[in-house]
């Protein structure tokens, strides 16, 4: 059922196009042509003529739909449209092709047994269709195999022999006959091979053999391949074996014994993808002796002409037998090989892809071996189908006048032309002269008008285009009729007369009843415009054009007034202002009162746009008696806004356009390119172009700076400081040495800071000698007997060239003279210096120094390093352990004595009595401390355990090896039949003992866990005897659970007890096992009783 809404839509939209019609002059309009209203690509709003006409097959011509202006449209306006939109849906033409058939191969084996040839056209009146076969007619009425949908022909139980063709759609109307590109019906098949059997082929070793492919009949190609033996075992191409796609055969240039078996063709149609295999073909092995060398003798090769299309992918065989196996070569004689071929199977076929004109010419294929060589040469020829130049277009002309088409294509071989009129040839005779692609037809007639197309082909194809030739005629006819005109006093008038006539009319005009008589002021163009000079008061009136043919005759009315020039005045013509201030330009028009006076505001030649820049520019118009002004205000000035502004004035009578000029100072323009001319190591030498002053002097110049170290761009020193705004040049100076800078200059003036230049190339000052120290020299730590140097690196920005590094001096203290090791990379911060003979925590006077390419730089400040202590030497004392769970060890400890290689922590080892050593863990404290509880262990197990200390350096000796047990595991069995009492807010619990297997640690009480649903604190009660009370704090809901305790540790939990606190209510209740579900039920019923308040039973 369809939705209620739906013909109340389907009125509105009618009811909304009737008032569109109406309001269109109250003259009717059919729906269609609105809904075909199209964009005109001039100026006027709606397009009547534009009709482009298919020139080829191919491609779809698609309508531009309308974009409705946002102006208004005025009622003589929407009438011109109206008639605009109605001549568009009246406007008859002939056929002009949409699609045009393409080339078919049909596949015989399909299930679809019908072919469909497609052609579509449009035309108004609509078109019909014919096709032909062959040149000859389809009758769809005589040979049911034969229908057509709309333009399209279907094929039913198509066949080769008697569908097999050319075919060619045919459409028609009143206006004419075109005819289609001829389409070719192939039909694609793979017969099966003869199943006699193949005799054998027996050959020498050594000797060359050609295995025959004999393919049965096919249409399109087919691919060729052989099997070996047995399917899948395709035989593989080589420089020994060869499969030539053009003939099939399989060539064996030297034959070995390996090549004896059994081959068998197979055939792939490329179309349908259908495979058969042919009988296997033995070959056998003479026994007669072995083949000795020969030389090659080419066996298949390409033809000795090759003619190909333009674009295609062209592939030439070649290929021979000899012993030994010849090797291919290619070559192309008297011209250059394209780069593009490529070698393929061997080099048995050579590939040029995409191949073009230049790639013709002679190739020769060669062959040799050590007996000698043969070769074979072939000429490729390239050829292309026609290609327009130049086509013919839809023409309209008047009797009598003479028609001149011409049509040119490109192609190799050159095309030939030939010119068809409505589906039939047309040759030279009388009127029409035909020359090549040139079509003359002498004083047309109404006869000559129709359908024509001019066909360019060469044997490869042919190429059509179209066009319709219209003969016009009509009695003359004015729109629109009459026309007034509003001249200026004194200027010169143009009253226009061109009607609508076909043949040209003859034109005469006259003022009231007199003809007019050309003089000094009044005169006849050749183009039938009445032309009058320097009019005046008196030459008001009208003014009538007669146009007359011999179909009929008609009168246009020119009304003519003359009313006085406009003035305007532009004020200020020249304003100067600075940048962020506000100036108002007033422009005043003195007219005649009778007629409306339009502005239009321009800056630079260009409209302005009040709504996109209102931000700047607002306009104030006031309108007196004689005289029109308005002022355009322009806010908050910037650069940009300087330049000329135009004001113009329009009547229907003249336009007058006045001119002022605005300059804005502001600060400077950017320089111009900025260019290092010198550069040292500290300085760099640059030079500009001035850039734009923007009416204010320059007073200075800043140079900046820019590298990979800086924060952005920088200020430099400079010498000259300052740069003053009549220099050109100046130097940067207290630059960086071997540093990359950029560099760019900026202006200022009075009104402040322009832009910055573009910023210059990238150069590099000059290597120095190091000028910075390392900072933060420091050290210590290290291995016994080492010497730890560290620093803080220089950055790169101070290294000051290649080649630089780190003198690192050191000396112990009391000593004379210095060590100096050289450290080279630019990225290290520490060196370390190794001496047997200084004891621990010797102290060293040390610094750091630089150099680079150009010399040694400062050193740092003298620090003083201590050697490193060196790790722990002696073991921790009194090492002792003892089991506190059946998965806990405590471990305790005393530190070594004092003295160098303080530990700052202790690592702990411990391993099973069964395992060895370094299978065991190791934890490590978090501080200096001296015990640490082990966990995670296996209970009722012996751990050995060692402890040793470590630092920074490394670690010192572990301890003897302590034991410890941990204890037996905690009870498995939790505790259960738990039984409870509830008086008010007191429960009484008890539940049975645990006992503890001979595995598990002795039971030496119970903790139970009392907590309140909803809150997070547990109130934990411990108790030696298998019940306890327990008190609930408030009224709620409460869990209650049981565990053993023994010296293993805490035993599994029992199930959990839920009690609801019920003031003033005795109650009793147990958790009761599967083995007692009566008590169970009995204690149930029980609580529900106790526990339910006095109520209706």
């Amino acid at each position: 059922m369809g939705s209620p809404w739906k013909p109340f839509l389907i009125l509105s939209v009618i009811s909304g196009l009737s008032e569109f019609a109406r309001a269109v002059a109250a003259r009717p309009m059919s729906y269609a042509a609105v809904l075909r209203m199209r964009q005109d690509s001039s100026s006027s709003v709606f397009n009547s003529r534009s009709r482009p006409r298919q020139q080829h097959s191919g491609g779809l011509v698609t309508p531009d739909w309308p974009v409705f202006s946002s102006h208004p449209l005025s009622a003589l306006s929407l009438v011109g449209s109206h008639e605009d939109l109605s001549s568009e849906e009246s406007e008859e033409f002939g056929p002009v092709f949409v699609q045009e058939p393409d080339d078919v191969i049909f596949p015989l084996d399909s299930d679809e047994k019908k072919v469909m040839m497609h052609c579509e056209a449009r035309g108004n009146p609509l078109p019909t269709y014919s096709w032909y076969i062959n040149g000859t007619e389809i009758d769809s009425k005589t040979d049911f195999r034969y229908s057509f949908i709309d333009g399209d022909l279907i094929i039913t139980n198509a066949s080769e022999i008697t569908d097999y063709g050319k075919y060619q759609c045919q459409v028609e109307n009143s206006y004419g006959i075109i005819l289609s590109r001829e389409a070719l019906l192939q039909f694609a098949y793979l017969g099966a091979f003869s199943t006699r059997t193949r005799g054998g082929v027996s050959v020498r070793e050594g000797q060359g053999v050609v295995l025959m492919c004999t393919p049965p009949p096919h249409s399109p190609e087919i691919i060729y391949s052989w099997v070996f033996n047995e399917f899948p075992s395709f035989v593989a191409e080589d420089s020994r074996r060869f499969i030539s796609q053009v003939t099939g055969n399989l060539y064996i240039s030297k034959v070995q014994p390996s090549d004896v078996g059994s081959y068998i063709c197979l055939v792939k149609n490329a179309v349908t993808s259908t495979r058969v295999l042919s009988p296997p073909t033995p070959l056998t092995l003479k026994t007669d002796g072995v083949m000795g060398e020969y030389e090659p003798k080419i066996e298949v090769h390409f033809p000795t002409s090759v003619l190909a299309a333009k674009g295609v992918t062209v592939r030439l065989e070649c290929f021979a037998l000899g012993n030994p196996v010849p090797t291919i070569t290619w070559r192309k004689i008297n011209g250059i090989f394209p780069k593009k071929a490529r070698l393929r199977k061997s080099q048995a076929v050579l590939e040029i892809p995409n191949i073009q004109l230049e790639d013709s010419g002679t190739y020769e294929c060669k062959a040799e071996n050590t007996r000698g060589g043969t070769a074979f040469k072939g000429h490729l020829l390239v050829y292309t189908l026609p290609q327009w130049v130049r086509m013919i277009n839809d023409t309209q002309m008047d009797s009598g006048e003479k028609l001149q088409w011409e049509c040119k294509a490109i192609g190799r071989p050159r095309p030939t032309y030939h010119w068809i009129r409505n589906g039939l040839p047309l040759t030279s005779q009388g009127r029409v002269e035909i020359a090549n692609g040139e079509l003359t037809i002498n004083k047309v007639q109404q006869t000559d008008s129709g359908m024509y197309q001019c066909v360019a082909e060469n044997k490869y194809g042919a190429i059509f285009s179209n066009a319709e030739l219209k003969i016009l005629a009509s009695p003359p006819v004015f729109v629109p009729n009459p026309i007034r005109v509003i001249a200026t006093l004194g200027k010169d008038v143009s009253l226009e007369c061109k009607p609508k006539a076909s043949p040209k009319p003859r034109i005469t005009w006259k003022r009231g009843d007199r003809r007019i008589q050309p003089n000094k002021r009044i005169m006849v163009l050749r183009n039938n415009t009445l032309k009058i000079f320097n009019s005046s008061r008196a030459d008001e009136g009208n003014y009538v054009c007669r146009a007359e043919n011999q179909l009929g005759s008609a009168e246009m009315t020119a009304i003519l007034w003359v009313k006085e020039a406009m003035r305007v005045v532009l004020s200020p013509s020249r304003v100067e202002v600075t940048v962020g201030e506000s100036v108002v330009l007033s422009c005043k028009a003195t007219h005649d009162t009778s007629l409306d006076v339009a502005f239009q505001w321009f800056f630079n030649q260009n409209p302005i746009d009040f709504q996109q820049d209102g931000s700047h520019f607002e306009y104030i118009q006031t309108v007196r008696a004689k005289t029109s002004t308005v002022d355009l205000m322009i806010r908050s000035i910037l650069l940009k806004h300087a330049g000329k502004y135009g004001c113009r004035a329009q009547t229907s009578a003249d336009t007058v356009f006045a001119e002022a000029e605005l300059l804005v100072r502001g600060p400077p323009g950017p320089p111009g390119v900025v260019i290092v001319e010198e550069i040292t190591d500290t300085t760099a030498t640059l030079s500009w172009t001035r850039g734009l002053d923007n009416h204010s002097p320059i007073s200075t110049y800043n140079l900046q700076a820019r590298s990979p170290f800086s924060l952005g761009w920088q200020t430099v020193k400079t010498d000259p400081d300052p740069v003053t705004g009549d220099m050109e040049s100046s130097m940067a100076v207290e630059l960086s040495p071997w540093v990359e800078y950029e560099f760019r200059v900026v202006a200022s003036n009075a009104i402040g800071t322009g832009d910055p230049s573009t910023p210059s190339r990238k150069v590099r000052t000059k290597e120095a000698v190091p000028a910075v120290a390392p900072s933060n020299v420091s050290g210590g730590n290290g291995r016994r007997h080492e010497l730890v140097i560290s620093w803080e690196p220089v950055s790169e920005e101070f290294q000051n060239g290649e080649g630089f590094g780190y003198i690192v001096a050191f000396r112990a203290n009391g000593t004379r003279g210095w060590k100096e090791k050289m450290v080279t990379s630019a990225d290290a911060t520490m060196y370390k210096y190794r001496d047997e003979t200084f004891p621990p925590l010797t102290p060293f006077e040390v610094k750091v120094g630089v150099y680079n390419n150009k010399g040694d730089g400062p050193f740092s400040k003298v620090v003083i390093i201590h050697s490193a202590e060196g790790e722990p030497r002696e073991a921790p004392s009194d090492v002792k352990a003892y089991s506190i769970s059946s998965s806990e060890i405590k471990v305790t400890w005393k530190p070594p004595n004092p003295g160098p290689g303080k530990p700052r922590g202790y690592e702990v080892s411990y391993w099973k009595e069964a395992e060895q050593e370094e299978s065991g863990e190791k934890r490590r404290t978090v501080k200096n401390e001296t015990s640490m509880v082990l966990t995670g262990l296996e209970g009722n197990s012996v751990y050995l355990i060692t402890v040793k200390g470590f630092n920074s350096i490394g670690q010192g000796p572990a301890s003897a090896a302590v034991t410890a047990k941990t204890r037996k595991s905690p009870p498995a069995q939790p505790p259960s039949n738990l039984m409870w009492i509830q008086e008010g807010n007191n429960i009484s619990l008890s539940w049975d003992p645990v006992k503890a297997k001979d595995n598990e640690s002795d039971v030496i009480g119970y903790m139970v866990l009392l907590k309140q649903e909803g809150r997070g604190h547990i109130q934990v009660t411990r108790t030696i005897n298998p019940s306890t009370m327990l008190s609930l704090p408030e009224g709620g809901t409460y869990s209650i659970e049981v565990h053993a305790l023994s010296e293993g540790g805490e035993g599994a939990f029992s199930s959990q007890v839920r009690v609801v606190t019920s003031s003033g209510v005795r109650a009793k209740s147990s958790q009761c096992s599967v083995h007692r579900p009566t008590r169970c039920l009995t204690w149930t019923v029980l609580i529900l009783v106790l526990l339910v308040p006095s109520a209706s039973w």
